[in-house]
């Protein structure tokens, strides 16, 4: 299961009130090949929680066509917009439904999501891509919930934007 996820160099994900409009600082044109079109060829699941849904619903295009979506949520689904389908309780059971469906390769998005993948030490993937930004306060990507783990670092790279990502496997995977 893998994570990619862009954080502020204090360890956010998104502005107090979820806003994403900080990542415009690495925006390039053309957009600098970070991986993230290769993981997304290659995962056939993704699974994220109701407020990334949301944010996601307002780009300009669905971005996840050719995977299976699964929402974690406690409210009301909306109806599907593009086949997704709506779960609630714990990632873990939600996971192993997804691998009885047949999925191989997950990637989960989403704060409370990848928190959740990493507490229950299903994560064995971890894409870090740091954008030269402090934001102050924010979404913080790890917290209290997230235990501790060793991590080996797979590669590294700066791009001419700014952006500095890390690749890591979880130890033992």
């Amino acid at each position: 299961m893998s994570v990619f996820v862009g954080v502020s160099l204090d360890g956010f994900i998104a502005r107090a009130d979820h806003g994403l409009e900080w990542l415009d600082a690495v925006r390039t044109d053309p957009p600098e090949d970070t991986g993230y079109a290769a993981l997304m060829a290659s995962a056939d699941a993704v699974v994220m929680g109701r407020r990334t849904y949301d944010a996601v619903l307002g780009f300009p295009g669905w971005p996840f066509a050719r995977q299976r979506v699964t929402v974690l949520t406690h409210r009301p689904p909306p109806g599907s917009a593009h086949g997704e389908t709506f779960a609630q309780g714990p990632l873990p059971d939600v996971l192993d439904s997804l691998r009885a469906g047949g999925a191989r390769h997950v990637y989960l998005d989403g704060g409370v999501t990848v928190r959740q993948g990493l507490a229950a030490r299903r994560v064995t993937h971890l894409t870090l891509s740091w954008v030269p930004v402090l934001l102050g306060r924010g979404v913080p990507l790890f917290g209290p919930d997230v235990p501790e783990g060793a991590w080996t670092l797979t590669g590294s790279q700066a791009f001419p934007s700014g952006l500095v990502q890390a690749t890591y496997e979880a130890r033992g995977t």
